[in-house]
């Protein structure tokens, strides 16, 4: 049975007023038909995909807790069937443009999809301040910045317009202490199939936004990353990073980088927008690290409803069961190591604005409505030409609650090459014992702390 196309009778609210608040009657929904966080509480009407009770918190058999890997809950799962080809054209409603490209332009390419489990899940206080900010949070400055006040929960489960989708995006919760990193590598395979590691380095990932117990952080600010590049050696001792915060108009993108010939952290503006990221080999820009980063100024963010898609998702094996010879193929990341699965997704049409630059001029993005960090993009060019395309897969951090997605990959259509991000296949994925001061933040202790390893 065909699928409808946008699903609006349970998500009433997408035909409110663009900048109308929740009112407390429709904050009334959530833990009711919606989720606390703001997904649709019920499966679908063919059962395909299952209601949400609750999300996947229990270890299964094998994870060793403080390993860095997370176990396969669903390891011994067959897929239901299989797209190609052949028979995309049955299931084109529930694909991306960029996913019919590469079924069409890659005859070894195929995706295989599974069971739907719906295994985001939150801690209870994150849930608690959801519900609070569902009336309370607010956009400000034209949408382009976000009130202080909304720290500690996503910032708008009833969503009314395209920046609110994205902020919740951007603000995803992906747990208060953050992760690390000891070894992220990112891959680059050429149009002739070379493949090339562009960087391998450690990593600090942490959402101030979250950590509403530490006095000492700046609550303006929602995000910050840093990287310590460990190889090639040409560029070993290499650093940067990119701090964010809730009014980018006032407050813009903290961005630096360090260097060991000049042996001095400097700024770099230039951290932005479409600038090409050198640690992943050019393929990837600023403002689409993970799927979307930066300030929204430069492209209309129109909401345009939810719809059932097949998503990269659940995918422990594209994470830890996938050797790093196994998983890079000659045109595409090898889908045997991929996991898809049928999800309610926001969509997003992102059209740039006249008068703004940007190497693209339109991008789409499909987010999954539970974990609000997971999905993926399709961006166009100036022409209108499908350009790139990036999915990122999810995992549920089950012993910790905390909905994951880092790792992923981006086409280049044009030069016929394409990228595979954040891959910790080698020493996994490191959560901190507890939240460091600012003193241990800045950048000078970060490169001292990493190079001395």
């Amino acid at each position: 049975m065909k699928l409808p196309t946008v699903i609006l009778a349970a998500i009433a609210v997408i035909s409110a007023p663009a900048f109308a608040a929740t009112s407390a009657e429709e904050a009334k929904q959530l833990g009711t038909t919606l989720t606390e966080f703001g997904a649709i509480k019920a499966g679908n009407k063919e059962g395909t995909i299952p209601a949400y009770t609750g999300g996947l918190i229990k270890a299964p058999a094998g994870y060793k807790p403080d390993s860095g890997f997370w176990a396969d809950p669903y390891k011994d799962e067959k897929p239901l069937f299989r797209i190609d080809a052949k028979n995309a054209g049955q299931y084109a409603d529930q694909l991306s443009e960029g996913q019919k490209v590469l079924l069409k332009k890659y005859p070894t390419y195929y995706i295989d999809i599974y069971p739907s489990h719906r295994t985001a899940a939150f801690p209870e206080k994150v849930l608690k301040a959801t519900v609070r900010n569902a009336t309370g949070c607010k956009t400000l400055k034209e949408n382009l910045a976000v009130d202080v006040a909304c720290r500690g929960g996503l910032p708008f489960p009833i969503p009314k317009n395209g920046y609110e989708v994205m902020w919740n995006l951007q603000l995803a919760y992906a747990g208060e202490l953050g992760t690390t990193t000891e070894s992220s590598k990112s891959w680059v395979v050429d149009s002739s199939g070379t493949v090339t590691l562009t960087a391998e380095q450690s990593t600090v990932q942490e959402k101030p936004y979250y950590q509403t117990s530490t006095l000492d952080r700046d609550p303006m600010m929602f995000s910050r990353a840093f990287a310590v590049t460990k190889a090639p050696v040409r560029r070993a001792g290499e650093a940067s990073g990119l701090l964010d915060f809730l009014d980018p108009v006032d407050k813009p993108r903290r961005a630096w980088s360090y260097t060991p010939g000049q042996r001095r952290v400097k700024l770099a503006p230039e951290f932005s927008y479409d600038t090409p990221v050198a640690s992943q080999g050019g393929v990837t820009l600023f403002d689409e690290l993970f799927l979307f980063g930066g300030k929204m100024d430069r492209f209309d963010f129109k909401l345009v409803g939810k719809k059932e898609m097949y998503i990269p998702y659940n995918g422990y094996k594209y994470y830890f069961g996938c050797s790093e010879t196994e998983q890079l193929k000659a045109r595409h990341v090898n889908p045997e190591c991929e996991r898809h699965e049928l999800h309610r997704v926001w969509v997003v049409e992102a059209t740039l604005k006249p008068g703004q630059r940007h190497v693209y001029s339109k991008r789409v993005y499909y987010i999954d409505e539970d974990a609000n960090n997971a999905g993926m993009f399709d961006a166009y060019d100036q022409s209108n030409t499908l350009y790139r395309s990036s999915f990122i897969s999810f995992i549920q951090l089950y012993d910790v609650m905390v909905p994951y997605a880092v790792k992923n990959s981006l086409y280049d259509f044009n030069k016929g090459m394409y990228a595979l991000l954040n891959d910790s296949l080698t020493k996994g994925y490191q959560i901190p014992k507890e939240i460091r001061s600012e003193r241990e933040q800045n950048a000078e202790a970060i490169v001292a702390r990493f190079s001395a390893r």
